[in-house]
């Protein structure tokens, strides 16, 4: 069976994260449940037949989405080696950056919701998940502390993310995300002092 991708296969492709991307884009304005098919199509640029060739309704895009990062970041994550990441960390955050580099446009409105946080929330929950479990089945340690070092971690990358989203992005995100690995991995001292510029403990 070939892998190769078709005109069909990308037409579809192209739809379905055109309507994704619209959810996104409508759920920075308005709740979940107040976005209907109508003006979803609208924002999409595609008629309402057209979405229901693909989704039966609004909540069934919110499924799409959460199996497409599910399996998108399940992938990305089938690289990382966690005994190499406790020494390099960097290795694991590129995955998250890559998981955002996948569908800029969609992450972009997703991290600048402000009141839609339940969506957000679902996500994070999801990549938690995923990662511990790579982690606990990779390396000997209890799946309760590594769900804790794993939220740690991923919570403040995307408040991060967020902030930097919502920011006029100067700083390259790649840059951005080795900054966050090195304050993860040896604390604001050790960022600072890649910068020449160790914080006095008397600050």
């Amino acid at each position: 069976m070939s892998d190769k991708i078709t005109p069909t296969d990308r037409r579809i492709i192209k739809t379905k994260r055109a309507i994704r991307n619209a959810f996104a884009k409508l759920m920075v304005e308005k709740d979940i449940n107040d976005i209907t098919v109508v003006e979803l199509a609208e924002t999409a640029d595609i008629n309402r037949k057209t979405f229901y060739n693909y989704y039966s309704g609004v909540y069934q895009v919110v499924e799409d989405i959460e199996n497409d990062i599910s399996t998108s970041y399940e992938r990305l994550l089938g690289k990382v080696e966690f005994k190499e990441y406790m020494n390099a960390p960097y290795s694991l955050f590129e995955r998250f950056s890559q998981l955002i580099n996948m569908d800029p446009e969609f992450f972009g409105y997703l991290l600048t919701m402000n009141g839609n946080i339940n969506l957000i929330t679902r996500i994070m929950r999801l990549l938690i998940d995923k990662t511990c479990e790579v982690m606990v089945a990779q390396i000997d340690v209890e799946q309760e502390k590594a769900e804790i070092m794993i939220s740690f971690v991923l919570s403040g990358m995307l408040s991060v993310y967020q902030r930097w989203f919502n920011s006029d992005r100067t700083v390259p995100i790649e840059e951005v995300t080795q900054l966050i690995s090195t304050m993860s991995f040896n604390g604001i001292n050790g960022a600072l002092e890649s910068g020449s510029q160790k914080l006095d403990a008397g600050c």
